[in-house]
């Protein structure tokens, strides 16, 4: 279930106005509001219970407090009752202080709990995602209103790891029940853009946290480069991580390994580790050898690139989000990754990915988010190869661009 979107709390939250919120929804389904029906049949469904969507009188109250309950990340109601219940007798309340003086940066306010409730530091979330409080250090896989990094995380998280929190426990996170902090961490965008993702990556090490994740899988390295974390994959290696698989080794720009890991035919050698990762790497040679090849382009190795592509690597390969290795090159804005996999004559119009998107699609998308300084000559560079420019149709908000693509036909609304 979607954790991750869940709903807030008000600063004083009671049972009773959330049976009062359940009767009102009710009420709403049953005179035919179309907002409140489509709340229900949504929330329903995403738990793969049966829905109505024109029948009325069909919903029930029980039906209304599961919508309510899920929205704020609860498995059921009985469940969010009991959370209400415990913000007020006293366990769950405490826990939840924890939290918020972690998110908050309150050093103070946190030591004083601990110092007072010892036993917090291993206590769990009563939300479906069962965090410790270690896991919100790294400020990804839990509600989203409470993905933020403070200045001083890396105490915080020392702090909760000296009163004993365990550094490799598990969560539910993204479909895993064995989701670590060290795994959110590599992949969680605010302690990357706070400067302090390889700092916590030391401190966790420090305190036990296996480098190479708990089933010594490279699971910590592999999620690092996937989501495109270098300086968070250099701290692992620099703290032991091997890189005895290709995925690591391209994504590292180590060419030397790669060419070490592959044979004249293009395929892994007998002595290197196949590895997987969740969701989207089967443990497969010829889907190591796949990935390594987009993960290369996605973090600007052009050389490992250029001999992947020699080695036969498939240019129309997808890997992360389902993007291609020019999909990502060009997200990146790796201008050299672009025209040597151009020149490769790499697809342009493949969209059967994650966001739908054709390569010039994710162009135009890179313009309108200003990631790279590159974006009008990486959107010439696809044109002048025959981009189509059918799906682009709202300006960009470059004037530079948007001139170039009405030059080319686009009609821009």
């Amino acid at each position: 279930m979607d954790v991750i979107h869940a709903r807030s709390f008000p600063p004083r939250p009671s049972l009773e106005q959330y049976r009062k919120q359940a009767k009102e929804l009710l009420k709403a389904c049953r005179a035919g509001d179309p907002d409140a029906l489509e709340r229900v049949n949504r929330g329903l469904l995403a738990a793969g219970r049966a829905h109505r969507t024109r029948d009325l009188s069909g919903h029930t109250l029980t039906d209304a407090q599961f919508v309510i309950a899920r929205e704020h990340g609860f498995a059921s109601w009985p469940r969010f009752a009991a959370h209400l219940q415990g913000l007020v007798d006293g366990a769950v309340g405490r826990y939840e202080a924890a939290v918020d003086a972690i998110v908050t940066g309150d050093l103070g306010a946190l030591t004083e709990l601990l110092d007072r409730h010892p036993d917090l530091v291993r206590a769990r979330s009563t939300r479906t995602h069962r965090a410790t409080l270690l896991h919100y250090v790294a400020a990804n896989g839990v509600e989203t209103y409470r993905q933020k990094t403070p200045a001083n995380e890396v105490q915080i998280a020392e702090l909760l790891l000296v009163r004993g929190a365990e550094a490799d426990a598990g969560a539910t996170m993204y479909g895993a029940d064995d989701a670590t902090t060290m795994e959110m961490l590599v992949s969680s965008i605010h302690p990357a853009l706070a400067g302090v993702q390889a700092l916590l990556v030391d401190k966790l090490v420090d305190f036990g946290a296996a480098v190479n994740g708990p089933g010594d899988d490279n699971r910590p390295l592999l999620t690092a480069l996937a989501h495109q974390y270098p300086a968070a994959a250099q701290a692992l290696v620099r703290r032991g991580a091997r890189i005895d698989d290709i995925v690591s080794a391209a994504g590292l720009g180590r060419e030397d390994l790669v060419r070490d890991y592959l044979d004249d035919e293009g395929r892994l050698r007998p002595h290197v580790r196949v590895v997987g990762l969740r969701p989207q790497l089967p443990r497969r040679p010829e889907a190591n050898v796949a990935w390594a090849f987009v993960v290369a382009a996605a973090l600007g190795h052009t050389d490992v690139v250029d001999f992947l592509s020699r080695r036969g690597a498939d240019p129309g390969a997808r890997a992360m989000a389902g993007l291609t290795a020019l999909h990502w090159g060009v997200v990146n804005g790796h201008l050299e990754v672009v025209d040597l996999l151009l020149a490769r004559e790499a697809p342009l119009e493949d969209s059967d990915n994650y966001h739908h998107a054709t390569v010039l699609g994710c162009a135009v998308w890179a313009v309108q988010n200003g990631t790279h300084p590159h974006r009008l000559t990486i959107v010439e560079r696809l044109l002048s190869a025959g981009a189509r420019v059918d799906a682009i149709s709202r300006p960009t908000g470059d004037e530079g661009v948007d001139e170039l693509l009405r030059r080319h036909g686009v009609a821009l609304g």
